[in-house]
């Protein structure tokens, strides 16, 4: 049963988030320290570690929280499109994906740019851990649910590059968990590697270099990957797909 303290604890650490959030939005990541949060919250720095052993185990949680709210919004995304409506849902999870990280780029960064000083990797699974793997499994969710119903055209295991098949193997093997062929991993992983690259070079700025507008490009490139799927691309409409600004 929760307590007042467990829900004053909670409720501070919330704070404590958003605090890192917000300087992390208008300074960058360096500036993210406990010291600068806890004068932000009028506390002493000492103070902080009750909440958190350390500025790692801080960072690490603002990661959590990101990917957790990242992937509430994707979620959202596809529950807007009708149950059977595939195409639609494709459309709608990879246009909010592009559109959270336009519209958060610092965060994004933190999720997927650079290394982050203080953040790094670490092999135990912790919170941020297993938000980064909630966030994964939304989109091999919907690609597994798309090969349930309408599979598609899949290259067979003997002409892929044999320098992928064990990495391939080893993928679908310990995370995916799903006995998959694995020329269909292989396709997943391509379309994740547009997507996430596409968006990745808008955020960071990457296309400036010629081009003022990058959505049509990236609408262009969901046109080309929707058929390779067996979906039918249909031009962005907020009215049509349920999508929100």
């Amino acid at each position: 049963m929760e307590t007042r303290r467990d829900r004053l604890r909670a409720a501070t650490v919330k704070e404590i988030s958003e605090t890192a959030r917000r300087i992390l939005v208008e300074e960058g990541p360096d500036a993210v320290s406990l010291r600068a949060i806890a004068r932000e919250m009028g506390m002493t720095a000492p103070a902080l570690y009750r909440y958190f052993d350390s500025h790692r185990e801080l960072l690490r949680h603002l990661v959590g929280d990101l990917f957790t709210e990242l992937t509430g919004e994707l979620h959202r995304s596809a529950k807007a499109v009708p149950q059977g409506d595939m195409s639609g849902k494709f459309l709608a999870v990879a246009r909010q994906f592009r559109r959270w990280a336009l519209a958060h780029p610092r965060e994004y960064a933190l999720l997927f740019g650079a290394p982050v000083r203080g953040v790094g990797h670490q092999e135990e699974v912790d919170f941020a851990e297993e938000s980064a793997r909630r966030f994964g499994w939304t989109f091999m969710a919907l690609f597994l649910e798309l090969w349930k119903k309408h599979p598609f055209p899949a290259v067979p295991d003997d002409e892929i590059d044999p320098r992928l098949r064990p990495q391939l193997s080893r993928y679908r093997d310990e995370v995916v968990g799903v006995d998959l062929p694995l020329g269909v991993i292989q396709q997943f992983l391509k379309c994740w590697v547009r997507l996430q690259g596409g968006v990745s070079l808008e955020v960071f700025g990457h296309l400036e270099f010629a081009l003022d507008d990058a959505e049509p490009m990236f609408e262009l490139m969901l046109a080309e990957i929707g058929p390779e799927l067996g979906l039918t691309y249909t031009p962005r409409d907020a009215r049509a797909t349920g999508e929100h600004e």
